[in-house]
């Protein structure tokens, strides 16, 4: 069997025996056919198994969180963490808590992580969890009775050497802060399990800006290589979400000189006709992180275009006439086919995956029939999972290290992670082709450390 029928006889296998998973199907199928590559050159991670290995987790833990809302009434949800693979270091990943969590969705989302991880240079397997709960509208109370029950079970299988949650999707200052005090109080110690922590009890600066900022850093390395550009000035960049990752992308990159032409939440997008400034990113700020609330609401107050139910991509094509690159930040699959056929037509030149996996499999495939610069989820966006590899290492020290400090590492990172992908991507003759990069650069690395560490 050469490399080619391998892979597809391993895709074949993972659908089947992982029924109604789309993600992760979608997930496991863009990384294996850009290995084949490296299996046609390298017959020992055929020879050892590595792909049947590397799609399968670990280990899954699925449990009943209880909890009691602010009218004494009980609800049930789902509970998850996927440990995916702990070959070069301790389990690491986030939480995500969205209605629409599904055990499929934690699958992809953790196998995508194996790759980012290894990207960093930090050492750190893959992991991700969470749950169906929606903290959306909830009272703070019943977000911290919710989360002290999700900690009730999830304590016993991580620890700062085993497995170390970060936040994600619906899990902030707010849910780390709790869970954090929840499983202090359940085992006793003060140790650095969960990342995203507050500053005054052992939280890392420039955790909440990591993400963005380390995606733009990835940008302006793609831009500099290849298009001999330093800045973004006359460019229009669409920009999609309006949370952690989305408004950090946003002020990194107007400092760059770009204008941001749009921002958006599940409600709807919003129009920035003149880019963003101080006033409106803060008052983004609060609405979004600090209150919870609507974007909407940002939109109404600066008198500023509002479409409701519109993707940022529709709303930027429309109204800013030219968008020269696209920065998907909220969710997955959220640029499919026909979304970038509307964004090739206004002038794209360039996509930095800012979310983790937001193209369909449809339109990464556009990007590359139309010579698109193209920066993958797991290596544009893994910023913050590298921050929070930082903040383990400043709570394994008990020190603090400067902002400067840590933007400095975050810096130097995502500049490695990019020269990863290209070092990659140019020994296998696709020297602008970062996804087939940084995939086979993620697993070589992995994939030789299990052939190292035996059959487990």
């Amino acid at each position: 069997m050469n490399a080619k029928e391998y892979v597809e006889n391993v895709i074949e296998n993972v659908k089947a025996k992982n029924p109604a998973e789309p993600e992760f199907h979608q997930a496991v199928t863009e990384v294996l056919r850009t290995l084949v590559p490296v299996l046609d050159k390298e017959p020992k991670y055929m020879k050892n198994k590595i792909l049947e290995r590397i799609v399968e987790p670990e280990r899954t833990i699925l449990f009943r969180v209880t909890w009691e809302d602010d009218n004494g009434e009980i609800h049930v949800n789902k509970g998850f963490r996927v440990n995916f693979n702990s070959a070069i270091g301790p389990y690491k990943g986030g939480l995500r808590f969205h209605p629409t969590v599904t055990l499929g969705t934690l699958k992809f989302l953790g196998f995508e992580q194996i790759f980012k991880n290894a990207l960093t240079g930090i050492p750190m397997g893959g992991a991700k969890g969470g749950s169906d709960f929606d903290p959306h509208g909830k009272s703070d109370a019943e977000v911290r009775r919710f989360c002290e029950n999700f900690m009730m079970e999830l304590y016993r299988h991580i620890g700062p050497n085993t497995d170390v949650p970060a936040g994600d999707i619906g899990v902030g200052a707010r849910e780390i802060g709790y869970l954090f005090g929840a499983y202090k109080k359940i085992v006793d110690r003060w140790e650095g399990v969960l990342t995203g922590k507050g500053l005054n009890w052992g939280g890392s600066l420039i955790r909440p800006e990591a993400t963005g900022y380390g995606a733009t850093y990835y940008l302006m390395e793609m831009l500099k290589k290849f298009k001999g550009k330093r800045d973004l000035k006359g460019y229009n960049v669409a920009i999609s979400g309006s949370g952690n990752v989305a408004q950090f992308a946003a002020k990194k990159v107007t400092e760059y000189g770009g204008k941001v032409v749009t921002l958006s939440d599940s409600k709807g997008a919003m129009h920035l006709p003149d880019g963003i400034n101080n006033e409106i990113w803060n008052a983004v700020y609060e609405t979004k992180a600090i209150r919870h609330g609507r974007l909407q609401e940002v939109a109404e107050k600066f008198d500023l275009p509002w479409f409701p139910s519109k993707k940022a991509w529709e709303v930027a094509a429309k109204e800013a006439g030219e968008v020269h690159i696209a920065f998907p930040s909220a969710t997955q699959n959220e640029i499919d086919g026909n979304d970038a056929k509307l964004l090739l037509d206004s002038g794209l030149i360039a996509v930095v995956e800012g979310a983790n996996m937001p193209s369909t499999l449809d339109a990464i495939n556009k990007y590359f029939e139309n010579d698109i610069l193209f920066g993958p989820a797991k290596a544009a966006n893994a910023g913050g999972v590298a921050v929070s590899g930082l903040e383990m290492s400043q709570n394994a020290q008990f020190t603090y290290w400067t902002a400067e400090e840590v933007d400095r590492k975050l810096q130097g990172i995502m500049r490695n992670i990019f020269s990863i992908g290209l070092k990659y991507a140019e020994k296998y003759d696709k020297p602008t082709n970062l996804l087939l990069g940084s995939n086979i650069g993620g697993f070589v690395k992995v994939a030789d450390s299990m052939i190292d560490q035996g059959i487990y």
